[in-house]
């Protein structure tokens, strides 16, 4: 048996590079989504009705339930918390 080494988890368990840098970018916004939420001391309802979504979406983007989250729909969540989204383009490693 060979182990074989990755870049990170999504390149372990995703079948494409492209579904990999998919999975990484949702996965750092949700991620800023969820700091900037935890950051600002606010209960789930508030933060679901300040982003004029329902408790249980925030829900499941506070639990990382990642297959369920878009891009686009975490970058609109951020701007609508005040938030802006920056893209860096770089050749693959």
């Amino acid at each position: 048996m060979t182990a074989q080494r990755f870049d990170s988890i999504w390149d372990a368990i995703e079948e494409t590079p492209a579904a990999a840098e998919n999975m990484r970018l949702r996965a750092a916004l949700m991620t800023a989504l969820r700091d900037h939420i935890a950051s600002a001391g606010i209960s789930q309802a508030e933060a679901a009705r300040q982003l004029g979504v329902t408790q249980p979406r925030l829900s499941d983007l506070m639990r990382g339930k990642i297959d369920l989250f878009s891009l686009d729909t975490l970058v609109n969540m951020l701007a609508t918390a005040g938030l802006r989204v920056s893209v860096q383009v770089a050749n693959a490693a």
